[in-house]
This record gives structure tokens, C-alpha cells and sequence, in this order.
């Protein structure tokens, strides 16, 4: 008798194949049966007009430190993620020598948005060499898999010191030894890849630019040779892109003989540098070098608000003299006080700030109960002050104040230069793209995308207005076997017999994304934007349910995934 019989679903299996209605079995952790089950379960789960799933695998987080304090891994346990890879971009927290722990804090801090004080309150060092990392990971149960990478700024700065902070220094000989060895360590024990950052965006919260910014050949090739040697490993990279760069990258791959992964974007200053990389992507598969590019599903967006990261009158003098009021007391007064009002709209402080809010109102909207990702330009804040004859900061006063003052207005900053995601769907279509960029456990003040997975489908299987869609089966396997597969594991994302019974069990009518809103829920009282999700009935992880409609049950199956792991049809 199979523990459990999931009866008469919709299955999307993730291979991409036409979904079908068929019954699913699961015994073991595993799927074993997929079809017409005649043998009644332990427990049997009718799942007449929903979708069946594999869980969603999100290769590109930021849990470094929240997967070793928080078992729950929210929001993205709450959007039917049952396999989250971190050690992204090159930040991270291992290896580490004992007493330099803060530089590793400061630079997770400036690159992705975590406070350092949340940082260094949740996160018990009880490590120094990446193994240790792992194997704290390990000892923690939680509600979904893990799998982690060797990021190249803690490896550098442990490997040179301070020196591998300055972009003036060079690792000696000795030392591009020391690094071959420590990232041939870190394969062994189960890392299941390597990242680097290599884009000016990246910088340290002291300002400093991201160590690995520099890294020449020479270092590269001591990486890549690690590679090699351990024959494991996906090469990720977060980079800028400029002359000469993707050849670069694509030598260090080849000599590795492991696959490259790269952020694939649009960026305003150079909106077709995305399709020049793309074909680079190409061209290396041709030449027998894998390659792909990690994609996003919706615009990369900073939300503005009055107490999120970036506030638009949070440089104002007249504004940080009622900064200490709370929320609703604030709002209230920046509707009714005229005085303030005039001080804030036509007495804009001359810095670089104002100037950035100055464009970023040309193209911020607001956000509503049901969140646009998808906005039409005419809508922007800008636009809509032009049609009232009033200033577009008086427009984001009065939006930003209305109520208790918690409103948000949506900046798509990256993906978004042409005012439609019709470059999304372009990056989505391409056989060398995998789902990505959606920064879970990042950004926690700035930006909230660990929703992407959710989106992806919603959007693009279903409500898109603006454009076509995607078929839903080719975004089911792109989310779920596309990604695995690209990071080698193998035994997942896929709902057939002997691959692991990590399934979400949908209701595509009610599948939706909630309007994200700010919590204080971190070490140290430290805020974070959470978007909550209506529509998961059942998640099961390694067969165990996890959550069910929208509430934990309890159970913690979620374990450290080491390495590549086998397909079990080729076992």
C-alpha cells in the first residue's frame, strides 16, 4: 500500500509532454506509480481539477545565513519551492577565519540588501572551512532542500587576507594553489558550483567593490582547474559584460569542462548587450561548450515607500524631522500639513538621490492589492501627474501617504527599457535560458521577486493581456527538470516513477501573487518584504507534506542536497 494516492489530477509532469489527468503514487520519498493507481493509499488525496506538479527548484537565493536559523525558508516555502540553491554572486559565508567573520557580513550586506545586523545576530559561526558550512547545513532539518555554491569573495578574502579585498592585489603562485585546493575541497563535499561576481554593481556595504570584480586569468584558471579535477560543479557568474568579458568566461568553462551560467538581463544604458550575450550562449554549445543563461520572469523592481529601503523624500529635511512618528501618524501629516507639503515637492534637495527619484518617477507605478508587473507606461506616477497638471512628486506624496502610509510604488529598474515583457517572453523562449534571478532572501528592503516562480505561471500560462503567453507545460519543465538538470540533480523535477516526490498540488484558478508587504520578522527585529501566495493546495517534499493551503504543517524533510545527483531512470 503506497503512503499516499494523489487520485484523478492534472499532471504537468515536467517533462514538458502534454499534461494528462492520471492518478500519482508516492511511497518512500519517491514517486511509484504514475497513471491509473489501483491500489488504495494510506492516506488518499482527491485532486479532481487542480494541477499536479514537481516542486519548483529556484537555482538563484540568497539563504546563506536564513537557511541555518530558519527551517521554514519563507516567502519562498509559501510559492511551492522544494529545492532553493544559494551561494550566488560570489557572497557567502564559508570558508571563514575565525574573527573576519564581519567582512564577510559587510559585503553580504552591500551586495544583496540583508542588514548586518540581522546577519550577525542570526547566524552562529560555528564553522571556518566551506565542508564545516555544509556540514551545519546539513544538521538542519527544514521544509525543503538545499543546496549550496562556493562563492568566490569569502574564498578570496580567506585565501589573501585583506590584500583580497584590494583590486590592487594579486594572488601569488602559492595562492592560486591554495585556491585550486579549497575549491577542489569544496566539490568533494558536495558544493554544486562555484560563483563569481564580476559587475560594478556589486559592492561591499563600506563601499568597497566586490573582491572577485578583479580576478584575472590566472585565478580563473586555478578555479577552473579545481573544476576539472573534481569533475563536478556549475561555473555561475554575475558580470557587466564588456569587451571581451563572456570569452573570458567561456575559456574558464572550457578548461573546466563544466557547464557556465550566467545572469541574462536587460539593462537600460545598453538594452540589446542581453541578446549580444545570448549569442555567445549559442555559440559555445555549438562549439561543445555548455552554457546557459539564468533568466527572470517579470522586471526586476525596487518598491519605493515610506518605510521600505528607498523612500523618495527620505533625503528631505522637513521629511526626517517627522521621521520618528509612526507610520500612519507620518502619513497622516503629509497629507494635511501644507506647510510640509510645499517643503516636499517644490523644495527637492540638489543631490544624486533626488536626481535618481527624479527619472525613477518616469517609470515607477503603483502597486495595488493585485500587483502589475506588467504596466503600461502611460501609467506611470510621471504620466499620471502630467494628465492632472500636478508635479509627479505631489503625485507620489499623495500616493505614498494615502491610509496608513504603507502603499508601494513598483520602479522596474531592469527588464522593462521598452515598457512590456515582451523581452521576457524572447529570454524565456530560448532553449539556453533557465529560470532564475529571482534573489530569494535578498534585497529584503528594496526588492521582492522570490514570488517568480508563482508569476511564472500566472503571467505566462494565464493572465498575460499585452502580448502571448507560454505554453504551460514548457514553463512547468523550465521551472522544475529544466533546472535541475542544469545544476545536476537529476532525481527531481520530474512526476514519474523513482524521481523524488516533491509535488505541488494547484489550484491554477485561485493561483495568484499577493500584494507584497513589510514585516519585522528578521534576527534583530529587522524588516523584510514578503509577498504571500493564494492557490497551493498541497506541497510535498520527499513525499512528506509540507504545507497545506498556505499553513506548515510541521514536517521538515528538507536536507542538504550534496553534489549531482543520479537519475534514477539511469541508476
Amino acid at each position: 500500500m503506497a503512503e499516499v494516492v494523489i487520485r484523478n489530477g492534472t499532471v504537468v509532469d515536467g517533462s514538458g509532454d502534454p499534461l494528462r489527468t492520471a492518478d500519482i503514487a508516492i511511497d518512500g520519498g519517491v514517486v511509484t506509480e504514475v497513471g491509473e493507481v489501483s491500489g488504495r493509499g494510506r492516506r488518499e488525496i482527491d485532486a479532481e481539477g487542480h494541477l499536479v506538479l514537481p516542486g519548483w527548484v529556484d537555482i538563484h537565493t540568497h539563504y546563506d545565513g536564513q537557511a541555518t536559523w530558519d527551517p521554514e525558508m519563507t516567502p519562498s516555502s509559501w510559492h511551492g519551492v522544494t529545492t532553493a540553491i544559494f551561494g550566488n554572486c560570489g557572497v557567502g559565508f564559508a570558508p571563514v577565519h575565525p574573527g573576519t567573520e564581519d567582512y564577510l557580513i559587510n559585503l553580504m550586506e552591500g551586495v544583496e540588501d540583508i542588514p548586518g545586523t540581522v546577519l550577525a545576530d542570526g547566524i552562529d559561526f560555528c564553522w571556518t572551512s566551506y565542508p564545516e558550512y555544509l556540514d551545519a547545513l546539513d544538521a538542519t532539518p527544514r521544509v525543503m532542500d538545499v543546496g549550496s555554491q562556493l562563492p568566490h569573495g569569502a574564498l578570496r578574502f580567506f585565501v589573501m587576507g585583506e590584500r583580497g579585498a584590494d583590486h590592487a592585489e594579486v594572488p601569488t603562485a602559492p595562492e592560486l594553489d591554495r585556491i585550486t585546493d579549497l575549491v577542489t575541497e569544496a566539490l568533494e563535499a558536495g558544493a554544486l558550483g562555484f560563483t563569481t561576481s564580476r559587475t560594478t554593481k556589486h559592492k561591499a556595504a563600506d563601499g568597497r567593490l566586490t573582491p572577485s570584480l578583479s580576478a584575472g586569468d590566472p585565478e580563473l584558471a586555478a578555479v577552473a582547474s579545481a573544476m576539472k579535477r573534481a569533475a563536478a560543479g556549475v561555473l555561475q557568474v554575475n558580470s557587466d559584460f564588456g569587451p571581451g568579458e563572456f570569452e573570458t568566461l567561456r575559456a574558464a568553462a572550457e578548461l573546466s569542462g563544466r557547464p557556465l551560467s550566467v545572469l541574462l538581463l536587460q539593462v537600460d544604458n545598453a538594452p540589446e548587450l542581453w541578446r549580444e550575450t545570448l549569442a555567445e550562449i549559442h555559440a559555445a554549445n555549438a562549439d561543445g561548450v555548455l552554457a546557459n543563461g539564468q533568466v527572470g520572469c517579470r522586471p526586476i523592481s525596487v518598491l519605493l515607500g515610506l518605510d521600505v529601503s528607498v523612500n523618495p523624500f527620505g533625503n528631505h529635511p522637513a521629511y526626517r524631522d517627522i521621521a520618528h512618528l509612526p507610520t500612519p501618524q507620518r502619513a497622516a501629516r503629509m497629507r494635511s500639513d501644507e506647510t510640509l507639503r510645499r517643503a516636499l515637492v517644490e523644495d527637492r534637495p540638489v543631490d544624486g538621490f533626488s536626481k535618481w527619484m527624479d527619472y525613477a518617477l518616469t517609470r515607477a507605478f503603483e502597486l495595488g492589492d493585485v500587483p502589475d508587473y506588467e504596466p503600461d507606461p502611460r501609467a506611470s506616477v510621471a504620466a499620471r501627474a502630467a494628465e492632472l497638471g500636478v508635479s509627479p512628486w505631489e503625485l507620489a506624496l499623495d500616493l505614498l501617504s494615502d491610509g496608513d502610509g504603507d502603499n508601494l510604488l513598483l520602479y522596474p529598474f531592469e527588464n522593462y527599457t521598452g515598457g512590456s515583457l515582451d523581452v521576457i517572453r524572447e529570454m524565456l523562449a530560448d532553449p539556453y535560458t533557465i529560470c532564475g534571478i529571482g534573489d530569494a532572501g535578498a534585497h529584503v528592503g528594496t526588492i521582492c521577486d522570490a514570488s517568480y516562480p508563482t508569476y511564472l505561471l500566472t503571467h505566462w500560462a494565464r493572465d498575460r493581456s499585452r502580448g502571448e503567453g507560454l505554453p504551460l507545460e514548457f514553463l512547468v519543465h523550465k521551472q522544475t527538470r529544466g533546472n535541475a538538470l542544469a545544476y545536476g540533480l537529476a532525481d527531481r523535477g520530474l512526476l514519474a516513477p523513482g524521481y523524488r516526490a516533491d509535488i505541488n498540488i494547484v489550484d491554477f484558478d485561485a493561483l495568484g501573487v499577493g500584494r507584497p508587504e513589510l514585516v519585522y520578522d528578521l534576527p534583530s527585529g529587522g524588516k523584510r518584504l514578503i509577498q504571500r501566495s493564494t492557490g497551493y493546495r498541497h506541497t510535498f517534499v520527499a513525499g512528506a507534506e509540507v504545507s497545506a493551503d498556505g499553513e506548515f504543517t510541521g514536517a521538515r524533510p528538507g536536507r542538504l542536497v550534496r553534489g549531482t545527483q543520479a537519475d534514477p531512470a539511469h541508476r
